[in-house]
Protein backbone atom coordinates (compact mmCIF):
# COMPACT_ATOMS: atom_id res chain seq x y z
CA UNK A 1 0.00 0.00 0.00
CA UNK A 2 1.18 3.44 -0.93
CA UNK A 3 1.23 5.63 1.90
CA UNK A 4 0.93 9.65 2.28
CA UNK A 5 3.90 10.59 4.53
CA UNK A 6 3.13 13.18 7.45
CA UNK A 7 4.84 15.21 9.27
CA UNK A 8 3.56 17.68 12.05
CA UNK A 9 4.95 21.27 13.19
CA UNK A 10 3.96 22.30 16.78
CA UNK A 11 3.13 18.43 18.47
CA UNK A 12 2.27 19.65 21.82
CA UNK A 13 -1.13 21.55 21.73
CA UNK A 14 -4.51 19.75 21.76
CA UNK A 15 -5.16 20.20 17.79
CA UNK A 16 -1.91 17.95 17.83
CA UNK A 17 -3.31 14.97 20.00
CA UNK A 18 -6.34 15.20 18.02
CA UNK A 19 -4.11 15.08 14.54
CA UNK A 20 -2.46 12.14 16.05
CA UNK A 21 -5.75 10.19 17.29
CA UNK A 22 -7.08 10.44 13.80
CA UNK A 23 -3.72 9.66 12.11
CA UNK A 24 -2.59 7.27 14.02
CA UNK A 25 -4.52 4.16 13.46
CA UNK A 26 -4.77 4.33 9.43
CA UNK A 27 -2.73 2.13 7.52
CA UNK A 28 -2.48 4.45 4.35
CA UNK A 29 -0.60 7.28 6.41
CA UNK A 30 3.29 7.13 8.13
CA UNK A 31 3.66 10.11 10.25
CA UNK A 32 7.48 10.81 9.98
CA UNK A 33 8.49 13.60 12.47
CA UNK A 34 6.71 15.39 15.30
CA UNK A 35 8.20 19.38 16.11
CA UNK A 36 7.72 20.58 18.90
CA UNK A 37 9.20 23.65 21.39
CA UNK A 38 8.01 22.05 24.64
CA UNK A 39 8.82 18.31 25.86
CA UNK A 40 11.40 18.07 23.75
CA UNK A 41 12.53 14.40 23.53
CA UNK A 42 9.48 12.65 25.35
CA UNK A 43 7.52 10.47 23.82
CA UNK A 44 4.07 11.81 22.86
CA UNK A 45 2.31 9.27 24.82
CA UNK A 46 4.03 10.61 27.79
CA UNK A 47 2.39 14.29 26.71
CA UNK A 48 -0.81 13.04 24.92
CA UNK A 49 -1.91 9.84 27.68
CA UNK A 50 -3.93 8.35 25.20
CA UNK A 51 -1.07 7.49 23.38
CA UNK A 52 0.94 5.95 25.69
CA UNK A 53 2.06 2.32 24.16
CA UNK A 54 0.92 2.73 20.82
CA UNK A 55 3.93 4.70 19.33
CA UNK A 56 7.68 5.04 19.37
CA UNK A 57 7.04 8.65 18.00
CA UNK A 58 8.70 11.59 20.56
CA UNK A 59 8.33 15.25 19.88
CA UNK A 60 12.22 16.88 18.27
CA UNK A 61 12.98 20.16 18.59
CA UNK A 62 14.34 20.51 14.41
CA UNK A 63 14.37 22.99 11.73
CA UNK A 64 10.60 23.27 10.02
CA UNK A 65 12.47 22.12 7.08
CA UNK A 66 13.99 18.84 8.58
CA UNK A 67 10.93 18.25 10.39
CA UNK A 68 9.12 18.39 6.68
CA UNK A 69 11.62 16.65 5.38
CA UNK A 70 10.32 13.83 2.65
CA UNK A 71 6.71 14.35 3.78
CA UNK A 72 3.75 14.59 1.07
CA UNK A 73 1.47 16.72 3.61
CA UNK A 74 3.01 18.98 6.48
CA UNK A 75 0.40 20.19 9.28
CA UNK A 76 0.79 23.26 10.97
CA UNK A 77 -0.86 23.37 14.34
CA UNK A 78 0.69 26.47 16.51
CA UNK A 79 -0.68 29.74 17.26
CA UNK A 80 -1.10 32.73 14.83
CA UNK A 81 2.12 34.90 13.92
CA UNK A 82 4.90 31.57 14.90
CA UNK A 83 2.84 29.44 12.49
CA UNK A 84 2.96 31.81 9.04
CA UNK A 85 6.97 32.58 9.85
CA UNK A 86 7.36 29.12 10.14
CA UNK A 87 5.56 28.59 6.83
CA UNK A 88 7.40 31.27 5.39
CA UNK A 89 10.67 28.41 5.26
CA UNK A 90 8.40 25.91 3.71
CA UNK A 91 7.29 27.35 1.01
CA UNK A 92 9.90 26.57 -1.04
CA UNK A 93 9.73 22.92 -0.15
CA UNK A 94 7.85 20.32 -2.50
CA UNK A 95 4.91 19.47 0.16
CA UNK A 96 1.65 20.26 0.66
CA UNK A 97 0.31 22.03 3.81
CA UNK A 98 -2.58 22.11 5.88
CA UNK A 99 -2.41 24.78 8.65
CA UNK A 100 -4.30 24.94 11.30
CA UNK A 101 -4.10 29.14 12.84
CA UNK A 102 -5.31 32.01 11.53
CA UNK A 103 -2.54 33.64 9.65
CA UNK A 104 -4.28 32.20 6.44
CA UNK A 105 -7.93 32.10 6.63
CA UNK A 106 -8.75 35.57 5.87
CA UNK A 107 -7.99 37.61 2.85
CA UNK A 108 -7.85 41.01 3.52
CA UNK A 109 -4.80 42.39 5.26
CA UNK A 110 -6.46 45.05 7.26
CA UNK A 111 -8.95 42.37 9.10
CA UNK A 112 -5.93 39.98 9.64
CA UNK A 113 -4.12 43.53 11.43
CA UNK A 114 -7.73 44.33 13.41
CA UNK A 115 -7.83 40.94 14.56
CA UNK A 116 -5.13 38.79 14.91
CA UNK A 117 -1.59 40.95 15.27
CA UNK A 118 -0.63 44.42 14.37
CA UNK A 119 2.04 42.92 11.48
CA UNK A 120 1.65 39.65 9.04
CA UNK A 121 4.96 37.96 8.46
CA UNK A 122 4.15 37.48 4.86
CA UNK A 123 1.15 39.64 3.75
CA UNK A 124 1.79 38.38 0.45
CA UNK A 125 0.63 34.99 1.19
CA UNK A 126 -2.88 36.31 2.16
CA UNK A 127 -5.65 34.91 0.03
CA UNK A 128 -3.12 32.22 -1.89
CA UNK A 129 -4.49 29.33 0.66
CA UNK A 130 -7.58 27.89 -0.01
CA UNK A 131 -10.35 28.19 2.98
CA UNK A 132 -10.24 24.58 4.21
CA UNK A 133 -14.38 23.84 4.60
CA UNK A 134 -15.57 20.96 2.95
CA UNK A 135 -18.65 21.97 2.82
CA UNK A 136 -18.37 25.02 0.09
CA UNK A 137 -14.87 24.04 -1.33
CA UNK A 138 -14.48 20.40 -1.65
CA UNK A 139 -13.66 20.31 -5.31
CA UNK A 140 -10.80 23.42 -4.95
CA UNK A 141 -9.45 21.27 -1.73
CA UNK A 142 -8.62 18.52 -4.04
CA UNK A 143 -5.72 19.89 -5.76
CA UNK A 144 -4.55 22.58 -3.38
CA UNK A 145 -1.21 22.95 -2.53
CA UNK A 146 -1.87 25.03 0.73
CA UNK A 147 -5.05 24.92 2.64
CA UNK A 148 -6.04 27.10 5.70
CA UNK A 149 -8.55 25.51 8.23
CA UNK A 150 -11.50 27.17 9.31
CA UNK A 151 -11.48 28.03 13.10
CA UNK A 152 -14.09 27.05 15.45
CA UNK A 153 -16.62 29.53 15.39
CA UNK A 154 -16.42 30.04 12.00
CA UNK A 155 -17.26 26.51 11.35
CA UNK A 156 -20.06 26.05 13.64
CA UNK A 157 -21.88 29.68 12.76
CA UNK A 158 -21.33 29.37 8.91
CA UNK A 159 -22.17 26.34 8.42
CA UNK A 160 -25.52 27.02 10.81
CA UNK A 161 -26.15 29.42 7.76
CA UNK A 162 -24.67 28.16 4.42
CA UNK A 163 -27.45 27.28 2.77
CA UNK A 164 -29.51 30.37 3.19
CA UNK A 165 -26.36 32.24 1.52
CA UNK A 166 -26.39 30.10 -1.57
CA UNK A 167 -30.15 30.28 -1.79
CA UNK A 168 -29.68 34.17 -1.88
CA UNK A 169 -31.05 34.42 1.74
CA UNK A 170 -28.58 36.48 2.95
CA UNK A 171 -28.38 39.78 0.85
CA UNK A 172 -29.18 42.64 3.44
CA UNK A 173 -29.19 41.07 7.08
CA UNK A 174 -27.94 41.59 10.48
CA UNK A 175 -27.73 37.95 11.97
CA UNK A 176 -28.10 38.33 15.89
CA UNK A 177 -25.79 35.70 17.38
CA UNK A 178 -24.75 34.07 20.54
CA UNK A 179 -22.36 31.16 20.90
CA UNK A 180 -21.03 29.03 23.42
CA UNK A 181 -17.65 27.30 23.56
CA UNK A 182 -15.58 24.46 25.54
CA UNK A 183 -12.50 25.69 27.45
CA UNK A 184 -10.14 23.63 25.32
CA UNK A 185 -10.55 25.73 22.48
CA UNK A 186 -8.51 28.65 24.27
CA UNK A 187 -5.61 26.14 23.87
CA UNK A 188 -3.04 23.63 26.28
CA UNK A 189 -1.34 26.50 28.49
CA UNK A 190 -3.25 27.61 31.06
CA UNK A 191 -4.14 31.21 31.43
CA UNK A 192 -6.47 33.24 33.85
CA UNK A 193 -9.66 32.86 32.19
CA UNK A 194 -9.31 29.35 31.03
CA UNK A 195 -8.13 28.19 34.95
CA UNK A 196 -10.33 25.19 36.28
CA UNK A 197 -11.53 27.77 39.46
CA UNK A 198 -13.12 30.02 37.48
CA UNK A 199 -14.80 28.16 34.48
CA UNK A 200 -16.06 25.03 35.54
CA UNK A 201 -19.17 27.10 37.55
CA UNK A 202 -18.99 29.75 35.63
CA UNK A 203 -20.46 31.46 32.53
CA UNK A 204 -19.28 34.27 31.16
CA UNK A 205 -18.96 36.67 27.60
CA UNK A 206 -15.74 37.88 26.46
CA UNK A 207 -14.53 40.00 23.50
CA UNK A 208 -18.44 40.94 22.56
CA UNK A 209 -18.87 42.46 18.99
CA UNK A 210 -14.71 41.70 18.41
CA UNK A 211 -14.30 38.15 18.03
CA UNK A 212 -11.19 37.60 15.75
CA UNK A 213 -13.67 34.44 13.72
CA UNK A 214 -16.16 37.54 12.73
CA UNK A 215 -14.19 38.59 9.41
CA UNK A 216 -13.80 35.30 8.57
CA UNK A 217 -17.33 33.74 9.29
CA UNK A 218 -18.30 37.07 6.92
CA UNK A 219 -15.95 36.33 4.07
CA UNK A 220 -16.88 32.47 4.63
CA UNK A 221 -21.01 33.74 4.10
CA UNK A 222 -20.18 36.08 1.42
CA UNK A 223 -18.28 33.69 -0.78
CA UNK A 224 -21.21 31.09 -0.81
CA UNK A 225 -23.62 34.03 -1.98
CA UNK A 226 -24.64 36.53 0.63
CA UNK A 227 -24.92 40.10 0.12
CA UNK A 228 -24.74 42.86 2.68
CA UNK A 229 -24.84 41.20 6.11
CA UNK A 230 -23.62 42.29 9.11
CA UNK A 231 -22.98 39.86 12.30
CA UNK A 232 -23.66 40.86 15.99
CA UNK A 233 -21.37 38.03 17.80
CA UNK A 234 -21.54 37.82 21.45
CA UNK A 235 -19.22 34.63 21.96
CA UNK A 236 -19.59 33.01 25.87
CA UNK A 237 -17.01 30.94 27.89
CA UNK A 238 -19.19 28.00 29.31
CA UNK A 239 -18.00 25.05 31.99
CA UNK A 240 -16.95 22.34 28.99
CA UNK A 241 -13.87 20.79 28.16
CA UNK A 242 -15.34 20.40 24.81
CA UNK A 243 -18.18 21.62 22.64
CA UNK A 244 -19.78 24.42 21.12
CA UNK A 245 -23.38 25.70 19.99
CA UNK A 246 -24.01 28.81 18.07
CA UNK A 247 -28.02 30.34 18.24
CA UNK A 248 -28.09 32.17 14.70
CA UNK A 249 -31.73 34.59 14.72
CA UNK A 250 -32.30 37.02 12.16
CA UNK A 251 -35.21 38.15 10.30
CA UNK A 252 -36.39 35.92 7.28
CA UNK A 253 -36.85 37.30 4.00
CA UNK A 254 -39.31 35.22 1.35
CA UNK A 255 -42.06 32.81 2.35
CA UNK A 256 -40.32 29.82 3.69
CA UNK A 257 -42.05 27.24 5.34
CA UNK A 258 -40.33 25.28 8.10
CA UNK A 259 -40.79 22.20 5.76
CA UNK A 260 -39.01 24.02 2.71
CA UNK A 261 -36.00 25.26 5.09
CA UNK A 262 -35.51 21.70 6.43
CA UNK A 263 -35.35 20.78 2.86
CA UNK A 264 -32.98 23.30 1.61
CA UNK A 265 -30.78 22.74 4.03
CA UNK A 266 -31.25 18.94 3.80
CA UNK A 267 -30.58 19.13 0.04
CA UNK A 268 -27.55 21.16 0.08
CA UNK A 269 -25.47 18.93 2.94
CA UNK A 270 -26.86 15.79 1.14
CA UNK A 271 -23.14 15.39 -0.27
CA UNK A 272 -21.99 15.69 4.00
CA UNK A 273 -23.13 12.76 5.99
CA UNK A 274 -21.36 14.06 8.75
CA UNK A 275 -24.11 17.01 9.20
CA UNK A 276 -27.45 16.76 10.36
CA UNK A 277 -30.77 18.61 9.83
CA UNK A 278 -32.67 17.66 12.56
CA UNK A 279 -36.86 17.25 12.32
CA UNK A 280 -39.45 19.41 13.91
CA UNK A 281 -39.54 18.94 17.34
CA UNK A 282 -35.72 18.06 18.28
CA UNK A 283 -32.84 20.47 18.76
CA UNK A 284 -29.19 20.18 18.77
CA UNK A 285 -27.21 19.15 21.60
CA UNK A 286 -23.23 19.12 22.34
CA UNK A 287 -23.30 15.74 23.84
CA UNK A 288 -24.51 14.44 20.96
CA UNK A 289 -21.54 15.39 18.81
CA UNK A 290 -18.86 15.73 21.62
CA UNK A 291 -15.95 13.24 20.40
CA UNK A 292 -17.26 13.50 16.97
CA UNK A 293 -17.17 15.20 13.37
CA UNK A 294 -20.27 15.52 13.64
CA UNK A 295 -22.69 18.75 13.65
CA UNK A 296 -26.25 19.32 14.50
CA UNK A 297 -28.64 22.24 12.89
CA UNK A 298 -31.54 23.12 14.42
CA UNK A 299 -34.07 25.13 12.87
CA UNK A 300 -37.28 27.15 14.35
CA UNK A 301 -38.94 30.22 12.73
CA UNK A 302 -41.08 32.38 14.78
CA UNK A 303 -44.03 34.60 13.16
CA UNK A 304 -45.23 37.36 15.02
CA UNK A 305 -48.95 37.64 14.85
CA UNK A 306 -49.55 41.39 14.42
CA UNK A 307 -47.07 42.50 12.31
CA UNK A 308 -46.05 39.15 10.43
CA UNK A 309 -42.19 39.43 10.91
CA UNK A 310 -40.94 36.01 10.70
CA UNK A 311 -37.49 35.42 12.61
CA UNK A 312 -35.44 32.22 11.48
CA UNK A 313 -33.51 30.79 14.75
CA UNK A 314 -30.64 28.55 13.26
CA UNK A 315 -28.87 26.41 16.09
CA UNK A 316 -25.09 24.06 15.54
CA UNK A 317 -23.43 22.33 17.57
CA UNK A 318 -20.09 20.39 16.88
CA UNK A 319 -17.10 19.25 18.64
CA UNK A 320 -14.47 22.35 18.87
CA UNK A 321 -11.20 20.69 18.94
CA UNK A 322 -12.51 18.18 15.82
CA UNK A 323 -14.94 19.62 13.51
CA UNK A 324 -14.02 22.99 14.58
CA UNK A 325 -10.18 22.21 14.37
CA UNK A 326 -7.81 19.27 13.39
CA UNK A 327 -10.74 16.60 12.56
CA UNK A 328 -11.74 19.14 9.75
CA UNK A 329 -8.10 19.07 8.32
CA UNK A 330 -8.36 15.14 8.31
CA UNK A 331 -11.63 15.77 6.23
CA UNK A 332 -9.07 18.10 4.10
CA UNK A 333 -6.48 15.67 4.02
CA UNK A 334 -8.75 13.39 3.05
CA UNK A 335 -9.91 15.45 0.22
CA UNK A 336 -6.26 16.23 -0.76
CA UNK A 337 -5.19 12.28 -0.99
CA UNK A 338 -8.06 11.05 -3.39
CA UNK A 339 -10.81 10.13 -0.51
CA UNK A 340 -14.11 11.73 0.06
CA UNK A 341 -14.56 14.00 2.72
CA UNK A 342 -15.88 12.14 5.43
CA UNK A 343 -13.38 8.52 5.01
CA UNK A 344 -12.70 6.94 8.21
CA UNK A 345 -14.70 10.23 10.13
CA UNK A 346 -18.09 8.41 10.62
CA UNK A 347 -18.00 7.09 14.11
CA UNK A 348 -20.72 8.02 16.45
CA UNK A 349 -20.47 10.15 19.63
CA UNK A 350 -20.62 8.70 22.92
CA UNK A 351 -24.28 8.91 24.82
CA UNK A 352 -24.84 10.39 27.10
Amino acid sequence: MNKTKVSIIGGSGYLAAELLRHLLPREDVEILRISSKDHIGRNIGAVHRSFWGLTDLVLEDIPPAECAAGADIVFLAMPHVTTAKVAMSLFDLDIRIIDLSGDFRLNDLRDYTRFYAPEHPCPERLGTFTYGMPELYAEQIKTARYVANPGCFATCIATSLLPLARAGALQASTVRLVALTGSSGSGVHPQAGNHHAVRSNNIKAYKVFNHQHTPEILQTLKAAGAGDIALDFVPVSAPLSRGMMSISQLDLPGDYSEDQLRRLYSDYYQPFPLISVLPEGMTPEVVAVKNTLRIEIGLDIKTDPGSGRRTLCAIAVLDNLIKGGAGQAIQNFNLMTGHENAYLLQQPGMWP
